[in-house]
């Protein structure tokens, strides 16, 4: 049996991993922490990281909060029960450089009671610039830890990345996916609760070790005036996905949960621009083309 508290505490370990190791990934920024009390029930920790060296905005959040459900998300979870917990780290890491990928890794777990409860998460990579050996890379990463515990999970999360992180009034993904999954239990795994627990606690351990390479290869290239731009505009991509469609935003406002660590996740920096049109035969080009579900990349 694993309890939620013993669920809570390791994810507070992952978390400060996380952000020991992003602190020596950018060389010269730190994180400051604030600690937040939700009405209603439990809290969190919220650690943002802003003007580093190559992290220009990145924020590693731990959460454990508890209550009573809106009517809203008891609809939508088709539950009765009033009472909720759900504990989780939700990270998104926005470089100042257009040539290092925006990423995105989110692991939680989630219980009404003992017959109602699942885990979920996943990590995906939207890059500025697609590289298909980094977009390789880290694919073939993620199968790696997937493939420890189960041979069917990541064909399966990768897929569902794909079709989760899409943008549809774009016609486009939001970058080259990776895994998500949700609801994630015994009954829906093959595999005991602790194996789901060891699983959740992989994928998070997998940030510090796929991040520091992405962006070890790409920090010391040279960009231009006119990659940055673009890099504006990708991240404009980005708002319109976590304001429209992401399950956590919606969450976070519908449970009356904290809005600065809610938001977290938006750029420092955006720009929209009128029907841009990109070069035939361009690198901005080519990754719009490769911003499509179905992309097998290991």
């Amino acid at each position: 049996m694993i309890y939620k508290e013993e669920i809570a505490r390791q994810y507070q370990l992952i978390q400060d991993e996380i952000t020991a190791g992003l602190e020596l990934l950018d060389g010269t920024a730190t994180f400051e922490q604030e600690l937040w009390e939700r009405e209603g029930g439990g809290g969190g920790r919220t650690r943002i990281m802003q003007n580093g060296n190559i992290i220009e905005k990145g924020g590693v959040n731990f959460s454990a909060v508890h209550g009573e459900l809106p009517d809203a998300i008891k609809k939508a979870f088709k539950v009765e029960d009033n009472n909720f917990f759900a504990t989780g780290i939700s990270i998104v890491i926005h470089p100042n450089h257009p040539l290092v990928p925006i990423i995105h890794m989110n692991i939680r777990y989630f219980e009404i009671d003992e017959n109602t409860r699942w885990f979920g998460g996943g990590i995906d990579l939207t890059p500025h610039y697609v590289f298909d050996e980094d977009s390789q890379f880290f694919h073939n990463y993620l199968k790696n830890v997937c493939d420890e515990f189960g041979e069917t999970f990541y064909t399966k999360f990768k897929t569902w990345a794909d079709d989760y992180f899409y943008i549809k009034h774009r016609n486009e993904t939001r970058g080259i996916g990776g895994i998500f999954y949700d609801r994630l239990s015994p009954e829906s795994s093959g595999i005991s609760w602790q194996e789901v627990f060891e699983f959740s606690k992989a994928v998070g351990r997998s940030f510090i070790p796929i991040y520091s390479e992405l962006v070890n290869r790409n920090r010391a290239k040279e960009f231009t005036q006119q990659q940055k731009q673009w890099q504006y505009q990708r991240r404009s991509r980005y708002v319109e996905f976590n304001l429209v469609y992401d399950a956590g935003t919606k969450f976070g406002l519908e449970t009356n949960g904290r809005i600065e660590s809610i938001l977290m996740s938006l750029p420092p920096q955006a720009n929209w621009v009128y029907d841009f049109k990109a070069e035939e035969g361009s690198e901005e080009k080519k990754t719009l083309g490769l911003l499509k579900k179905g992309i097998d990349w290991v």
